[in-house]
């Protein structure tokens, strides 16, 4: 998980895989462990007054489990996952899946500095080739929204440029920014970057060795 911010896990009361006994899960978090672990706000939300099942009463086998930001995390031996802290509000985790040669990397909710990179991102993404990243904001929307947590796509660019990142893709759009915003976005960040995506409901992108 990246973190644990109410639109990142509302839905999991009603993930009805969790409710088969034939059915396991593995919920890995590495912003909590100093706070109680990541059982703790799962255990919190299926909880009176907010939902009537409880969590122990989910039949499926679920494991939570705590690493901290920069720990290697392996999946299934050939999955390698690097990790690194982002700057959110609460904490939150960005991830770098490696496989068999190729990467991509999943960099969302966090918010930059003007004018600094931030080095763990850098770190993380260095030769990625797929890079996606927080890009709420314009950068002449970000003054009035620091400390919400989130990033631009000038941002996400300049990232991609310092890390020798293959390919951008712009991801958790503002709400507020409809078709037309974001298709302007799109024209103006591919002016920069001709490879860069817009994020889009059901999209999917293959890489290749």
């Amino acid at each position: 998980m990246t973190h644990t911010h109410w639109d990142h896990i509302i839905g999991f009361p009603f993930f009805a895989p969790a409710y088969r006994p034939t059915f396991s899960l593995d919920v890995l978090a590495g912003h909590v462990a100093e706070n109680g672990g990541i059982r703790r706000p799962f255990l919190s939300q299926m909880s009176d007054p907010m939902f009537p099942v409880p969590l122990d009463a989910l039949m499926a086998t679920i494991s939570f489990k705590d690493f901290r930001p920069k720990d290697p995390l392996v999946i299934e031996d050939a999955v390698t996952v690097h990790t690194a802290p982002l700057k959110h509000p609460n904490g939150a985790v960005g991830y770098r899946l490696d496989y068999e040669g190729m990467s991509v990397c999943y960099v969302t909710d966090t918010e930059h500095t003007p004018g600094r990179l931030d080095p763990d991102v850098l770190e993380l993404i260095a030769g990625t080739d797929l890079f996606i990243y927080d890009t709420s904001y314009t950068e002449e929307e970000f003054p009035a929204r620091v400390g919400w947590g989130h990033s631009t796509w000038e941002e996400g660019v300049r990232l991609c440029e310092a890390s020798g990142a293959k390919r951008l893709v712009l991801f958790h759009h503002d709400p507020d920014h409809d078709d037309t915003i974001m298709e302007r976005i799109e024209d103006q960040v591919r002016g920069v970057l001709p490879s860069a995506l817009v994020a889009r409901d059901g999209m999917e992108v293959t890489l290749r060795l």
